[in-house]
């Protein structure tokens, strides 16, 4: 299936030759059958032959009254069928919507001169080629028709056939965003809502999420498909490109309205600030208030310059738009198109500081508007992978982190500044040993705590590891203030006589050694903390594995308090900590033995 827009100036009977073409009416109301003027978007259809694909039309309103009805048509389809009168030539309207269709980047069209019985069509056929010709819709084929007579319609239906045929194929796989053109209700049914899908494809029973112009809302927003039709028939599923009818059932289904959109969940944002790239007038000469038509959509915006063709919008309500999305700048008031836009940036960054703008002009020169993720990494250094793919850029690349993605040169310098951190905040607080992780994702500016992680493992200089929330560097040996240095050396000289008599919480108090003290003898690498108030040589609980593997096996309690001549104190912590390291098993309430034991019996089998 195929869809084409009409477009012409009013009264240039673009109705009354979609007519002659289908044998429907395109004009739905009866007050625009009554004054043979349409009003509003009218839907229609054919075949192109026997066994040819089908055609629809969306016709449009040619007043200028109703250009953004004539934009709400135009705007999601991607051929046009340009009319011009024989009988009147070029005219305003003629001119506004060719304006529409260059700013929009249409390049598939076919133009038809009608009323080719009340007058010679061939020097309104000249002129609207010259004209067309410079736009960007390009040389196009003609033909001289009359809806009256009949004259040309074959010769038409071979045109569009070959036009049709141009047209690129459409990515059935693509994100759903079908712009909404018509809402209403059916008795029985609920709400319908119609469009031109452009990509994708729909199916009964998909979720989709609605964007009702108010932005992309999440939770409340969701409706389900209940039905389809395209072309008056039920349908499971529709393929792009396609006119389509929705029935959807859903908390959301209230907010669909013409120009909000359905939309594939949680791979589209709504953006209320966005960076173009403007094909027109220069930014310098544009008003500051505009009216940005996207899609069906229709959003007062105000407009930022920045270079001579690029520019900042900011949108009154948020759209769900994509880099390189197509849309144009329209001044109601003097009723003309300043130009086209090409979407660069859909999450741009803020301009605060005196210089910024500037430098973001420099940024949006280099920006072609191709979606490119190697480039949005080395612009953003580091973006969720689905707020990348919510811009229309492809998440290629390995993740740094589960959902991250991130430049590798911009990665390498985080881990060179965490590294920096580690060592400085050592150097800064001798007795407070390892960078607190909450404080290294804030230093770093990095918006997930799962970043500071993943940077603990890639590979660098220092090798850094996690410990008890803090971040340490594993070659560095902290130095301790003179005064616990003296005390922490005290420790040690009476554990070399007694290795396993932990000095209780006086003797501690008496060196004033608190936990503080404690922890940053530990980083050092001067004791070893068992638990919070008992501290021991490093490297003794290998040695207490050794001399309780000499004992007979099993061994209670008491006879490993013997062996280590120590308190229970001490002996209690240090057997289960023994036992999670693998050196000893608990075989009931009162018996251990150790895995490697060297006398009392075989060594036990691994767990």
């Amino acid at each position: 299936m195929h869809v084409l827009a009409t477009a012409g100036h009013v009264d240039h009977g673009k109705s009354t030759l979609v007519k002659a073409l289908t044998g429907m009416e395109p004009d739905r109301w009866e007050e625009e059958r009554r004054r043979g003027l349409t009003l509003d978007l009218g839907f229609v259809w054919t075949r192109l032959g026997p066994t040819g694909p089908s055609l629809a039309f969306v016709d449009v309103p040619g007043h200028e009254r109703l250009v953004g009805t004539m934009l709400a048509g135009v705007g999601p389809v991607p051929a046009v069928l340009l009319v011009v009168a024989a009988d009147q030539g070029w005219q305003p309207q003629s001119a506004e919507h060719l304006a529409v269709l260059d700013a929009l980047g249409v390049r598939y069209g076919l133009l038809a001169v009608t009323r080719s019985d009340l007058a010679d069509p061939e020097p309104v056929r000249r002129d609207a080629l010259t004209r067309i010709a410079a736009t960007s819709l390009g040389r196009v084929a003609s033909v001289p028709v009359s809806a009256t007579t009949g004259t040309g319609l074959a010769e038409l239906r071979v045109a569009l056939a070959r036009l049709t045929g141009s047209l690129p194929a459409p990515d059935h796989d693509a994100d759903v965003r079908l712009w909404a053109d018509r809402v209403f209700s059916v008795r029985g049914r609920g709400t319908v809502v119609t469009g031109t899908l452009g990509g994708g494809t729909l199916r009964t029973g998909d979720r989709l999420v609605v964007a009702d112009g108010d932005g992309v809302p999440g939770a409340g927003a969701e409706v389900r498909v209940r039905g389809l039709q395209c072309l008056r028939q039920e349908r499971t599923e529709v393929t792009a490109v396609a006119r389509v009818a929705v029935n959807v059932h859903g908390p959301g289904e209230a907010r669909v309205r013409r120009g909000g959109a359905l939309l594939t969940p949680g791979r589209w944002t709504g953006t209320g600030l966005i960076d173009v790239r403007l094909r027109g007038d220069d930014t310098t000469a544009l008003p500051r208030h505009l009216m940005l038509h996207a899609g069906t959509a229709a959003v007062p915006v105000t407009v930022r310059p920045l270079g001579p063709d690029t520019a900042r919008l900011t949108l009154r309500r948020p759209l769900p738009l994509r880099v390189g999305d197509r849309a144009l700048l329209r001044d109601p008031g003097r009723h003309r198109v300043p130009g086209g836009i090409t979407v660069l940036d859909v999450r741009p960054p803020r301009l605060a500081r005196r210089g910024d703008a500037a430098s973001r002009a420099a940024v949006l020169a280099t920006l072609t508007g191709t979606p490119d993720a190697t480039a949005e990494l080395r612009r953003r250094g580091l973006i969720r992978r689905q707020d990348l793919l919510a811009m229309g850029v492809p998440a290629t690349g390995t993740e740094v982190a589960p959902g991250w993605l991130a430049d590798p040169s911009h990665w390498t310098r985080l881990r060179a500044r965490l590294a920096a951190a580690v060592t400085a905040h050592a150097t800064d607080h001798p007795l407070a040993p390892g960078l607190p992780t909450e404080a290294a994702r804030r230093l770093l500016g990095l918006p997930d705590r799962a970043l500071v992680h993943a940077l603990l493992t890639t590979p660098g200089t220092p090798p850094l590891h996690h410990r008890d929330g803090r971040i340490h560097d594993t070659t560095a040996h902290p130095s301790l203030p003179p005064r616990v240095r003296t005390a922490v050396d005290t420790v040690l000289r009476d554990l070399a006589t007694a290795p396993f008599r932990a000095p209780d919480a006086a003797r501690l108090a008496e060196l004033g050694l608190t936990a503080r003290e404690l922890a940053a003898a530990e980083a050092a690498g001067m004791l070893w903390r068992l638990t919070d108030g008992i501290v021991l040589r490093p490297g003794a609980d290998t040695r207490a594995a050794a001399l309780l593997a000499a004992l007979p096996q099993p061994f209670t309690l008491s006879e490993a308090r013997r062996a280590l001549d120590t308190t229970r104190r001490v002996t209690v912590p240090l057997l289960e900590h023994l036992d999670r390291q693998g050196h000893t098993q608990r075989l009931n309430t009162t018996h251990r033995r150790c895995r490697t034991a060297t006398a009392g019996g075989p060594p036990l089998p691994p767990p």
